[in-house]
């Protein structure tokens, strides 16, 4: 790798890959350490292409989702089975891998700055701003900037734009796929809302499973499917749809019920 070598963004690779090593060794401990990381199907990982690969997933922290995922993407590549033990895999980290972030967000402050030269593709929200709600266009140059990373490589993207569970997909998700046809793979987080604060810098509470699935990529009839069916499908592969609801709420009850029983004991 030439020493001055640039992504299509402008950043320099060598520098991404320090950061990358870095960000990486100092956070290894939040998901194997501090508290478990679960992962399920880094298999699929290693049968991807190089690029034009959308990963969609339900949302639960601004950073510490993402950072989790460049381990288990890494990890995958480096050989590791399902595990992210020992961070060596991070030396050689894949330099092209890039997640869809707010703006704002990621202009929030130092370390924000230094995870967006990681890879961030920052987009102007059109639907919240400053903790308002707006209503504006979509910036065109953003939809462009996010179909020159799946031209490079690899894209994470949270399609509910949110933290929030169970929030509405965000229809420019379709649109994306529609667009650009890249393969789509959804994985589904748990675990990150209880252990971190809400930026994910933070550790909140420890001895927390944290568990990361990775499905196969989804069916998409790119040409005939529309927006509103793509949407669904999404729902459906992030467990982020209605019906998921009744299934965690169950699941909440028989918890909470066991733990009152130990209580009673």
């Amino acid at each position: 790798m030439s020493l001055f070598k640039k992504n299509p963004f402008g950043h320099y690779l060598i520098l991404k890959k320090w950061i990358i090593r870095i960000m990486g060794g100092l956070s290894h401990r939040r998901f194997r350490g501090f508290n478990e990381l679960k992962i399920e199907g880094s298999e699929i990982l290693r049968n991807l292409p190089d690029k034009n690969v959308l990963f969609i997933s339900n949302h639960q922290t601004y950073f510490a989702d993402v950072v989790a995922m460049f381990h288990v993407f890494n990890a995958a590549l480096s050989g590791r089975g399902d595990s992210i033990k020992n961070v060596g895999y991070l030396w050689n980290p894949k330099l092209n891998i890039y997640y869809v972030a707010a703006k704002e967000t990621m202009k929030s402050g130092f370390l924000p700055k230094l995870l967006a030269y990681a890879g961030s593709i920052s987009i102007e929200r059109t639907w919240r701003s400053q903790g308002k709600d707006v209503n504006r266009q979509v910036k065109m140059s953003d939809i462009s900037n996010i179909g020159v990373a799946l031209d490079d490589g690899w894209v994470i993207t949270f399609p509910q734009g949110t933290t929030t569970p169970f929030k509405p997909i965000r229809k420019g998700t379709a649109h994306i796929i529609k667009r650009y046809k890249p393969i789509v793979v959804p994985i589904v987080i748990d675990g990150f809302r209880r252990s971190f604060d809400k930026k994910g810098l933070r550790v909140k509470k420890k001895n927390i499973l944290q568990s990361m699935e990775i499905k196969q990529p989804l069916h998409v009839d790119y040409d005939n499917e529309t927006t509103e069916q793509i949407v669904e499908k999404i729902e459906y592969a992030i467990e982020q749809h209605p019906s998921f609801l009744k299934v965690i709420s169950k699941k909440e009850l028989l918890e909470n019920e066991a733990l009152n029983e130990k209580r009673k004991w």
